[in-house]
């Protein structure tokens, strides 16, 4: 089911796909966006991004910070930006942009749910093929 779903894809779906497995913030995506793509105004790449969303393969929450068992600082995903709020969240073009100063906290994250990791993934038969 996975390949299937993933053909029907189109490239801009793929873009976040990848950056929801990469769980990587927002302006992530622009590294795997076509030239096209990344001309679009950032309206219709939140729609995108909305879509996806919607059908229950994507989470967009708010990096927060991590300590690892080591007592290393790091990142990970933190709460989830609830779906109502969105919207006006993605249009605002600062949004898409790397944090000048450099600190990443509370910046978008793109998570990949369950559902999602059923498209980004081949199932055992697929993988047998």
């Amino acid at each position: 089911m996975s390949k299937k779903e993933w053909d029907m894809l189109t490239k801009s779906e793929e873009a976040f796909m990848v950056n929801s497995y990469e769980i990587d913030i927002l302006p992530g995506v622009w590294g795997d966006l076509d030239e096209t793509d990344q001309s679009r105004p950032v309206n219709e790449l939140a729609g995108i991004l909305l879509a996806l969303v919607d059908r229950g393969w994507i989470q967009v929450r708010r990096l927060a910070p991590w300590t690892s068992p080591s007592g290393e600082s790091g990142f990970q995903p933190g709460e989830l930006v609830p779906r109502d709020q969105l919207l006006a969240i993605l249009e605002d073009a600062a949004t898409w942009e790397y944090p000048e100063d450099g600190d990443w906290i509370g910046a978008l994250t793109l998570v990949e749910t369950e559902a999602g990791k059923r498209i980004t993934r081949l199932c055992p038969e697929e993988m047998a093929e």
